[in-house]
C-alpha cells in the first residue's frame, strides 16, 4: 500500500519521528529556528535522516496549508532490514538472493531493476540510504508495482552490510568492467548478493575489495557499457536461466 507523500506542520512530524515512521527527508525553511524545530532536527539526525534547508516558496509548491516551515517527504514503502531478512529466507529453505544497488539514482532505473527483480525471485533489494534514488510514486509507476512487492531494505551502512552478508554464508558478485570474469560463469545457485554501481563510476572500489567473484557482460558495439537496469536484467535472467536447469 503506497503512504501520503509527505507531512507537514512542527507537531505532526515530531508525532511521526518519534513513532518511527519511514521518512526519506525533512525540508526546512531557511533562517527558520524555534525549540519545537531543534527538537526535530536532533531525532533526525539520530535517524540518520536528510535535511535540507530550502526557501519558503519551495515548501509553499508542495502545500498552501499552514506548513509551518517544514515539510517531511515520507518514504512510500516501508523499509526492512536486512539482518531481520536473511532469517526469514533460511527459515523457508530458500537460497537467499540479493541485489544490492551501489548509488543508483535513476529513479527510472530503480524501478526498471525492481520489476525485473521481482520477475526473477531476487528476495530483497538492498540500498544505500544516502546517494541513491528515492522511492517515490515515479519509482513505484515505472517499476510496474514491483516495488510494492518485493521487501527493499535500506542501509546507513553498505560496507558493514555486505560484510553481514559474506558472514552469513553470501557470496558477493560485482557486475564490473574491471574484470575479465564472464558473468555466466559464476554459479548463481549459490547463496549470493549481487552488486550493481552506477553508470558513471560503476560499484565502489571498496565494495569490489569485498566481492569473491566478478561479472562481467561482454560487449561488441562501439558503446562501453549497456544502461544499469538493462545489465541487472542481463545477469538476473542468467542467476534464473541455472536455478530453472539445475
Amino acid at each position: 500500500m503506497i503512504k501520503d507523500s509527505f507531512i507537514f506542520g512542527v507537531h505532526p512530524i515530531l508525532e511521526a519521528l518519534q513513532k518511527g515512521e519511514e521518512i526519506d527527508k525533512i525540508l526546512i525553511q531557511s533562517g527558520l529556528r524555534n525549540d519545537h524545530l531543534h527538537n526535530i532536527i536532533r531525532l533526525a539526525k539520530k535517524l540518520d535522516i536528510y535535511i535540507q534547508y530550502v526557501p519558503i516558496e519551495k515548501l509553499n509548491r508542495q502545500t498552501r496549508k499552514n506548513h509551518q516551515g517544514i515539510i517531511a517527504m515520507m518514504s512510500l514503502v516501508e523499509y526492512q532490514k536486512i539482518e531481520n531478512l536473511l532469517p526469514l529466507i533460511y527459515e523457508k529453505g530458500e537460497t537467499p538472493f540479493i541485489l544490492v544497488l551501489d548509488r543508483i539514482t535513476d529513479i527510472r532505473n530503480i524501478g526498471a531493476i525492481a520489476r525485473t527483480a521481482e520477475c526473477t525471485g531476487v528476495h530483497a533489494i538492498l540500498v544505500p540510504a544516502q546517494n541513491s534514488a528515492k522511492i517515490n510514486a515515479e519509482a513505484v509507476k515505472s517499476s510496474a508495482g514491483a516495488i510494492l512487492r518485493i521487501p527493499i531494505a535500506r542501509s546507513y551502512n553498505l560496507k558493514n552490510d555486505l560484510v553481514l552478508l559474506k558472514e552469513s554464508g553470501l557470496q558477493i558478485i560485482g557486475v564490473s568492467e574491471k574484470t575479465n570474469t564472464n558473468y555466466t560463469t559464476n554459479d548463481y545457485k549459490l547463496p549470493t548478493a549481487l552488486i550493481m554501481g552506477s553508470e558513471e563510476d560503476g560499484v565502489s572500489e571498496e565494495y569490489l575489495k569485498l566481492c569473491n567473484s566478478y561479472a562481467k557482460i561482454p560487449m561488441v558495439g562501439n558503446i562501453a557499457s549497456l544502461n544499469v537496469s538493462a545489465a541487472a536484467a542481463v545477469v538476473l535472467y542468467e542467476a534464473l536461466n541455472q536455478k530453472l536447469n539445475a
